[in-house]
């Protein structure tokens, strides 16, 4: 893979730690991906990893494990995880422990945008 295909990819890595590469609306067009969606000024993760110049909640320094941010585990957050049993909390710490590009390629090997709840 090329360097900045390889930038791209891990560009991709939302804030929580979803991967947008492999979400169906950015596939199509119908989504900038978290980083570049500028509308998104609802989402209280984006705007915390933005304020502190974070990449994703895997570069916060404020807390010993993402589990512990109110801002990461919002009801919102809770309920998104239930209805596409993602665990954006084990994302997280996977990138902190193998880095963004073992993330990104991970998360292509599955093709999905996201580690599962109780599983991977």
């Amino acid at each position: 893979m090329e360097k900045n295909q390889a930038q791209t990819k891990t560009g991709n890595i939302a804030y929580c730690g979803l991967y947008c590469e492999k979400c169906p609306k950015l596939v199509k067009g119908k989504c900038p991906g978290c980083a570049g969606n500028e509308k998104a000024t609802w989402c209280g993760v984006r705007s915390c990893c933005i304020e502190h110049g974070y990449k994703s909640c895997a570069d916060c320094t404020m807390y010993g494990d993402v589990s512990e941010c109110r801002q990461f585990n919002s009801p919102i957050a809770k309920i998104f995880g239930f209805v596409f049993n993602s665990d954006r909390a084990k994302c997280v710490r996977y990138i902190k422990q193998n880095g963004y590009g073992a993330f990104a390629s991970r998360m292509d090997e599955m093709n999905r945008m996201s580690l599962k709840r109780g599983k991977d």
